[in-house]
């Protein structure tokens, strides 16, 4: 079972949405917005990151920069699902895993350079992981929504 995440303060929460609002702004104009100097702004981010609480990156849309196949694969698993999902959460193509209930007991989704790609790594990688059992794959045709903008709580 994971571990509940110590509860956030008000200033983390909105030094958060700040960086989800724009992840570029600065420390200086963060903390005019949370009432903080820009050193202990850096200082939180710093120690939010460290903590795994959150991760400053460039989201993408993988199809225009050159990667023509994104897909959901639905595993079925026979046995314990967790060396199962830590296999899929080590390929590079994995964005991410996440364990379901429902139809599937886990759900990854991939990203590939070609239909080939995509081939390959179902049927001579994801299919030979000791536990998966069935996988079915449903192909992204366009994105028309990506967003980590849903705050704090």
């Amino acid at each position: 079972m994971t571990p509940s995440p110590a509860p956030l303060d008000d200033v983390a929460k909105a030094i958060i949405e700040q960086l989800q609002h724009d992840g570029r702004q600065s420390y200086a104009s963060i903390g005019k917005q949370v009432g903080l100097s820009e050193a202990a702004v850096r200082q939180r981010v710093q120690k939010l990151v460290d903590a795994g609480v959150m991760q400053i990156v460039a989201v993408t849309d993988p199809m225009q920069l050159g990667f023509a196949r994104q897909a959901m694969i639905g595993v079925n698993v026979t046995g314990a699902f967790e060396p199962v999902a830590d296999a899929l959460a080590a390929l590079d193509e994995v964005d991410y895993v996440v364990v379901t209930a429902g139809r599937y007991d886990l759900l990854a989704e991939i990203v590939c350079e070609s239909d080939d790609h995509l081939l390959d790594l179902i049927s001579t990688r994801i299919r030979a992981i000791p536990g998966v059992a069935a996988t079915e794959t449903f192909m992204y045709l366009g994105l028309r929504k990506q967003s980590y903008s849903w705050g704090v709580r």
